[in-house]
């Protein structure tokens, strides 16, 4: 895409593009509100509702646990995939996404390492309850950041390296996979020294999960402001990241500091990505498919791509966890939500790779 190209926006194509997909998500939120493990859904959660004759159970199933289950899951999804797209732009790799490249796996470690470790030895130094209390609460998206920072020094250092093209492309994917193969092994390795019942709590967490159960309405809201925060500021971004699509060089000669962008808006990708991962674990997918398939329908652009991205992960996301909690009846349990975009995810990855072969061969690359 050329400057020129990419300045070809009016404000009826970007209303309608990011109203669509803005609609999508309020549709899918709508009717995940009316399914869930209890019998109170279907056509009987409207009709009450519309007739305004929730009985107090009924509410508190709605509002309590039913619609932050669904907030949350908006606010992640919007992240995993605005967070694909930019580290796609920021790499031109059209198969760079958190989980694979190794960002989320980072990210994992640390949250892992602070669950397994961060209370306990906390408790050693001998600090008050109170402390411990704040520690637990504050740490998980701390430790996340820090280890998506780890995995992206790495990333970085590996991208700075390679020649690009095809061989880059595979370079990229191997370090992710690398990256992943470690942060599973620590994680293995703590999942054997701590107790049972710690271990139970991380195999729940590394499945992906968005049961926002027991979780402080605060802590909730602060998480998924720091989220849309950092949505909103990769928004700014739009039209830098159009000029750096044609190169860096080129970019510096039509006036962007490259430098500061990309650190801007990987760093404020690493923001949401921690945030998202310090609380649902992993959740693989997303940043891969939401973007490829936005970018098929509105194009290039990322002044559209972007938002447009926010709305339809969400939508994606809170789509997957409804197959979860639908499919409580038949196994009598709710699948992590983790699984359900590994389903879906996995298979397009192959199909992308794939694709991306065989222009690449077509081409000559």
């Amino acid at each position: 895409m050329t400057p020129s190209e990419s300045s070809r926006l009016t404000v009826s194509r970007l209303g309608f593009a990011v109203g669509t997909t803005l609609l999508l998500w309020i549709a899918v939120g709508a009717l995940s509100l009316t399914y869930g493990s209890s019998g109170f859904g279907g056509w009987e959660v409207l009709q009450t509702f519309v007739r305004g004759d929730l009985s107090a159970t009924q509410s508190a199933i709605i509002w309590e646990a039913r619609f932050p289950r669904i907030a949350f899951a908006g606010f992640v999804g919007a992240a995993l995939a605005t967070s694909g797209a930019v580290f796609q732009a920021i790499l031109r790799n059209p198969l760079a996404d958190p989980y694979i490249l190794g960002i989320s796996g980072g990210a994992a470690l640390g949250g892992t390492l602070l669950l397994a470790l961060g209370t306990g030895l906390a408790g050693i130094a001998g600090l008050p309850s109170s402390w411990i209390a704040w520690i637990t609460t504050i740490s998980p998206p701390v430790a996340a950041f820090a280890g998506a920072l780890g995995a992206l020094t790495v990333i970085y250092t590996v991208d700075r390296w390679v020649p690009g093209g095809r061989t880059g492309n595979y370079v990229l994917l191997l370090t992710g996979v690398i990256i992943n193969a470690f942060a599973s092994a620590i994680i293995l390795f703590l999942k054997s020294v701590v107790s049972a019942q710690k271990a139970q709590q991380l195999l729940f967490y590394l499945m992906g999960t968005l049961s926002v159960e027991g979780t402080s309405q605060g802590t909730l809201v602060t998480t998924g402001g720091g989220m849309t925060a950092a949505i909103a500021g990769l928004l700014w971004f739009g039209r830098d990241l159009n000029v750096l699509s044609l190169g860096d060089d080129e970019a510096a000669a039509l006036g962007v500091d490259v430098e500061w962008v990309r650190w801007w808006t990987v760093g404020l990708s690493s923001v949401a990505v921690a945030l998202a991962v310090a609380f649902t674990g992993l959740i693989g997918f997303v940043g891969l498919v939401v973007p490829h398939g936005v970018r098929l329908v509105v194009g290039p652009d990322h002044r559209v791509l972007l938002p447009c991205c926010a709305f339809t992960g969400a939508a994606f996301l809170t789509a997957s966890d409804l197959l979860t909690r639908t499919a409580f009846g038949l196994f009598s349990t709710a699948l992590p939500v983790g699984v359900v975009t590994a389903f879906v995810g996995a298979p397009l990855f192959m199909f992308f790779l794939w694709r991306n072969l065989t222009r690449t061969r077509r081409d000559g690359g």
